[in-house]
């Protein structure tokens, strides 16, 4: 094993062991009470079954079967959301043939933020994590379930389940993905014709036609953004039926995937394989979420996300477990926006059970863990394929991989070190995607231009006011302030500075997520703005210094100079525009409570 990430393992392990210690004794209480129907007054029971058919309440009052809770995301404004409005027949009908039963225990909001990206919506993006782990709690809490299906795939919704199926820790649970779209426009192309938009060489008619060839069937968008490296984390955890992350919608192996998960979902609430989700998911397989997402160059967003799941589970990791991390873990993968292909060839060159393998092998994985597939992760490194009748049976991978410019060996990989790296310096904490990033844009000094939101930015680059070399500070974009919005919409305008031959980063406080593309980018700056941090003391003109080399983020103002500034403040009309309209003014307690970016933006503590 890596010494580093023993190193890391134990670190987090020493740090957590008080909260890890009263997460797993409230888990022992609750997973040592009688089974729901049994503990249950008998209005409580008959309540619970009032609507289900005569032979589903005998299988669970008389003859106490196993009954399985289904946490849907179904909506049908998400591409990658909408196979799952068939899949509670399936489930039930799968669990009737095992002899268990299934109910659709609750349902949780789903936002797409391809719809709200850029619009006043997307202010609430980030803090739905938090309201969809409620919503899971709330169908859990009806207490009659022995394990749980959870269906769910994009940004937000398998952080919240996820966190939302720790607090019910006792319980066996099994994630259950759909799978991405088939491939349309290639994402390079699909940024091009944006770039072009950005620049008025295209007409909107152009662009609508782009993006509907990118985006353009049921599935999960193919770029390696935050939901495709949910998927990827997910089958690093264990949490899937192994290799389901990547199965089209409309293969047939999707249904057996499918089948297989409830078959497994009621092995593993049996005592000799009883799996409850919160002993599953310890140190090691945190840590083994973060190698993973530093070798396939993931979405910044889970540095965010899964500091938020880890406390869920009592376990406390920061940005600095990560950076340390990435300094070991090699990068194996390319996948856009970090290379040319999309997912689906991510799938056919090997996908995350090539990676798996790979990081297995070269000791940068825990393979001792548990998994909803048994006592090793190993299952993992292996595919998937259809068997007889609804059966799946898993095969060894091909020794070396399908397709060299989209995967590789940990003895050949794309970088010595992971896609991500921490900065730190006056101006506060940050990160960066560096995988995404060609090496001569790693380090970046030039003047700052501050602005307060995407819009005078915007009006600023259409104006010409940004034809040189510079550093385009964003702030009054974090959780405290806004919600912290992506914001995708300056990577095009940005992308056509850097094209020009400037050099060009942005640094700010907000998020830029799994989609952030080839400018060099310092995100989710902490403390943020709003909250006294140092991004506040920035003015116009100030050289600011990334480097992504030395991992800083500096202020070039002299330290007496630099200490004595105040720091500047929001506007009362932002105030009151971030606060209001669309739903914001439900959510200001989020914002009241909300930690920071690198304690995970929970609400809860």
């Amino acid at each position: 094993m890596n010494q580093t990430l023993l190193a890391v393992t134990e670190r987090i392990r020493q740090r957590s062991a008080s909260t890890r210690g009263d997460y797993l004794q409230r888990l022992e209480r609750m997973g040592g009470r009688k089974r729901g129907v049994e503990r249950m007054g008998c209005a409580n029971v008959a309540h619970a079954v009032a609507a289900m058919p005569a032979n589903d309440k005998l299988r669970i009052v008389a003859e106490k079967a196993p009954h399985l809770a289904i946490i849907t995301a179904y909506n049908d404004m998400l591409s990658a959301h909408q196979p799952y409005e068939a899949y509670p027949a399936l489930i039930r009908d799968e669990a009737h043939k095992q002899g268990a039963t299934a109910q659709v225990a609750g349902g949780v909001p789903a936002m797409c933020d391809g719809v709200t990206q850029g619009l006043p919506g997307m202010e609430l993006s980030l803090f739905s994590r938090d309201n969809i782990a409620m919503s899971t709690a709330i169908g859990l809490s009806h207490d009659v379930f022995d394990a749980a299906l959870l269906l769910g795939i994009c940004d937000k919704i398998v952080p919240g389940l996820l966190i939302g199926a720790l607090h019910f820790g006792h319980l066996p649970c099994i994630f259950v993905p759909a799978g991405p779209m088939s491939s349309g426009l290639p994402n390079n192309e699909k940024a091009k014709v944006r770039e072009l938009f950005a620049q008025g060489k295209v007409g909107r008619d152009e662009l609508l036609k782009a993006e509907s060839a990118a985006y353009h069937g049921a599935g999960t968008c193919t770029f390696y953004g935050t939901a495709n490296s949910n998927q990827m984390l997910l089958e690093a955890m264990g949490l899937h039926v192994p290799g389901a992350a990547f199965v089209h919608p409309h293969d047939p192996l999707r249904e057996s995937l499918t089948r297989e998960a409830v078959r497994n979902a009621l092995a593993i609430t049996h005592k000799a394989r009883y799996t409850p989700i919160g002993r599953l998911v310890d140190e090691r397989v945190i840590v083994n979420a973060m190698v993973a997402l530093l070798a396939t160059g993931g979405s910044t967003n889970h540095l965010i996300h899964w500091v938020a799941v880890a406390r869920a589970a009592g376990i406390i990791i920061d940005w600095s477990d990560f950076s340390e991390l990435s300094g070991v873990v090699p990068l194996l993968s390319r996948v856009y926006p970090n290379g040319a292909a999309d997912v689906n060839q991510f799938q056919e060159a090997g996908g995350p059970a090539f990676v798996i393998r790979e990081l297995l092998d070269a000791g940068l994985m825990h393979e001792d863990v548990l998994s909803v597939a048994g006592d090793s992760l190993r299952p993992f490194a292996r595919l998937p394929s259809q068997g007889e009748g609804a059966a799946v049976v898993w095969q060894d991978l091909a020794p070396e991989s399908g397709d060299e410019t989209v995967v590789r060996k940990a003895t050949a990989p794309f970088s010595s070190s992971g896609g991500l790296k921490l900065l730190d310096g006056n101006l506060g904490r940050a990160v960066i995607k560096t995988s995404a990033v060609p090496d001569d844009r790693h380090i970046v000094e030039a003047p700052a231009r501050i602005f307060s939101d995407q819009e005078s930015m915007l009006a600023a680059f259409k104006a010409g006011e940004l034809e040189r070399d510079v550093v385009v500070v964003v702030r009054f974009q974090g959780p405290q302030a806004n919600g912290m919005p992506e914001l995708h919409k300056l990577t095009p305008p940005l992308a056509v500075l850097q094209g020009k031959g400037f050099k060009v980063a942005l640094v700010t406080d907000g998020r830029m997520s799994g989609a952030s593309g080839k400018v060099p980018a310092a995100i989710h700056v902490s403390p943020e703005a709003l909250a006294g941090g140092p991004l506040a003391k920035l003015r116009d003109g100030d050289i600011v210094r990334m480097d992504a080399v030395s991992g800083e983020l500096l202020a070039l103002v002299p330290a007496a100079e630099w200490a004595a500034r105040e720091l500047a403040q929001i506007s009362d009309a932002q105030v009151d525009e971030n606060g209001h309209g669309l739903g914001r003014d439900l959510f200001a307690g989020l914002r009241r409570n909300v930690k920071s970016a690198e304690e995970g933006a929970v609400s809860w503590l």
